[in-house]
């Protein structure tokens, strides 16, 4: 993956059904996802990904020596998002203050003839209804596909700043 490989896919994911969960303050939180993506070159059809995101217990400020991102069951290209998003001066430091870790479980994967928006408005009207409050429904790249589950991380770790500052303030820990 080069630079716009990651820029591409940070501009092409979209965020159809947000969880209403957000990133737990003192837990781990895992996220139930359906990923849409529609395969290059191919009109019509739609693949469906679907499998279990985590972010590991927040660890309030990491020490300089061992800030980082920690990934397991992403690619080793889908990884270095984080450095090129630092090198693009983009904030990170909540996510690299608080030393969250990201895993993925093994992802199953469903290849449908069908036109993305049909599967969109489907998978969305099936998740609104099905009651899990950690599902999510995102629209990614085909190729760069990990990169858009975590631009989705990112995304609910950023509405969960606020909520996570108040706890740990509220706890005497800030």
């Amino acid at each position: 993956m080069n630079a716009s490989s990651f820029e591409y896919a940070i501009r092409h994911t979209r965020l159809l059904y947000v969880p209403y969960r957000r990133i737990e303050s003192f837990g781990e939180t895992r996220f139930n996802f359906r990923l849409l993506s529609e395969p290059m070159d191919t009109v019509g059809h739609c693949r469906v990904r679907s499998g279990w995101v985590e972010a590991g217990r927040p660890l309030i400020l990491k020490p300089p020596t061992m800030q980082g991102i920690e990934t397991e069951g992403f690619s080793a290209e889908a990884a270095k998002l984080f450095d090129w998003m630092r090198e693009q001066g983009s904030p990170l430091q909540a996510l690299v203050r608080y030393g969250f870790q990201f895993s993925r479980s093994e992802v199953q994967e469903e290849y449908l003839h069908e036109d993305i928006r049909e599967v969109a408005d489907r998978v969305v009207r099936e998740t609104e209804n099905s009651g899990d409050y950690y599902r999510a429904v995102i629209e990614g790249v085909d190729d760069t596909w990990e990169v858009s589950l975590l631009c989705f991380m990112i995304e609910i770790i950023q509405q969960s700043h606020e909520i996570n500052i108040f706890d740990f303030k509220r706890r005497g820990l800030l």
